[in-house]
């Protein structure tokens, strides 16, 4: 009887130096899409999954975090007071529970792989999942959700894909497909951020991971890859052959906010999904559009609805 997924490793122990001067003092995890930060859209992700247990990989300056995911006592305190119950829910309801959170530190900035290995006194042999924040999707049910559905039937590790642009595959681990069920695409081979003539596919590995415990057996002994760093993809790509392999093509629209202009779209995107502020930024967005006419302000906002796709699969 195959272990259940309880586990969840976030990896957060980066510099963010992508948005400097904002990540000066603040960790990238924390920058906010409309009201909630990065990673707490993870930990909801992970726990709409049935993650039990939540293990954060941190770096130095990353104490915003640890406190972002503990009471705020004069906060509650004061909202208590207010009977400001609506706010204090939004404050609380997502908590997890007390003693399911841990934090380890990545004390060398060495990759992705050796973040994940540095979890590995809290996963011990039990599978587990591996979420990054700056990948965001939007989509109910969520991206994870679909990936732990799809596994009970497969097992083994598993890797959520998408197309990527041709000339992207350098950015990304690259699937080499194999057999082909619904969503599922066999893997027969990973490569780490191929140059677009090498790469075998363009189906890249985004930030979510279903992975049993033999790829931490791996991560002891692995060797730095690209960039000079130890690559999770490479110690994914040994255990090929060894347990089953299989990328998954969820459902939904990722939003890569590791990009100022990936983060500016997932800000409107996740803000279009919101009733109590949907129509106010579709009529703020008319104002920036450089095809509109003198349209009287009461048409601006259905006449940019029209425009507007839809920002998730449903």
């Amino acid at each position: 009887m195959p272990k259940p997924l309880r586990k969840a490793v976030f990896p957060v122990a980066g510099l963010g130096t992508r948005f400097l001067p904002a990540t000066k003092a603040m960790p990238k995890e924390m920058l906010p899409v409309v009201d909630k930060p990065l990673i707490q859209y993870a930990v909801e992700e992970a726990r709409e999954a049935g993650i039990e247990e939540f293990i954060f990989v941190t770096g130095r300056a990353k104490s915003a975090i640890e406190n972002h995911f503990d009471h705020s006592v004069e906060l509650e305190l004061a909202l208590r007071a207010r009977n400001e119950t609506d706010v204090l829910d939004s404050v609380l309801e997502w908590m997890p529970p007390p003693g399911h959170i841990a934090y380890t530190r990545q004390q060398e900035p060495l990759g992705l792989g050796h973040a994940v290995w540095c979890a590995r006194n809290f996963i011990a042999d039990e599978p587990f999942a591996v979420l990054l924040a700056d990948d965001l999707i939007l989509n109910r049910p969520g991206c994870l959700k679909q990936m732990v559905d799809a596994h009970r039937e497969v097992g083994g590790n598993m890797v959520a894909i998408e197309e990527v642009a041709a000339e992207e595959t350098r950015r990304y681990g690259i699937l080499d497909p194999g057999k082909r069920s619904d969503r599922l695409v066999a893997a027969r081979a990973l490569v780490e951020k191929p140059n677009p003539a090498d790469a075998p596919s363009r189906l890249g590995i985004i930030g979510r991971y279903i992975l049993q415990p033999i790829v931490l057996t791996v991560l002891e002994n692995q060797e730095r890859g690209a960039g000079g760093e130890i690559q999770l993809t490479d110690a994914m790509a040994r255990t090929i052959g060894l347990v089953p392999f299989h990328g998954y093509q969820f459902v939904g629209r990722r939003f890569d906010c590791g990009s100022k202009v990936g983060y500016l779209e997932a800000n409107v995107a996740f803000a279009l999904e919101r009733p109590d502020m949907a129509d106010r930024v579709r009529a703020m967005l008319a104002k920036y559009d450089p095809d509109r006419d003198a349209t009287p302000d009461g048409a601006e906002a259905t006449m940019l609805n029209q425009r507007l796709p839809a920002v998730a699969s449903r």
